[in-house]
């Protein structure tokens, strides 16, 4: 969204980033991310393993 405009630097800052995550650093080389934690991988439903769960469920806590 913001590239293609006048912005020339971007920084992800995010909680947690698991391996599959790091799709996006190697997708847009251009693009920073700055996680919090890491986390070592997703489990088939895509929950964040080790432990954190849904993370969506706990942060709204809908599960």
């Amino acid at each position: 969204m913001l590239k293609g405009t006048s912005v020339t630097r971007i920084k992800v800052l995010c909680i947690l980033e698991a391996p599959e995550g790091r799709r996006l650093e190697r997708d847009h080389p251009d693009v920073e991310v700055v996680p919090a934690a890491f986390d070592e991988c997703l489990n088939e439903q895509g929950y964040i393993l080790s432990g954190l769960g849904d993370a969506g469920d706990r942060l709204f806590v809908t599960g």
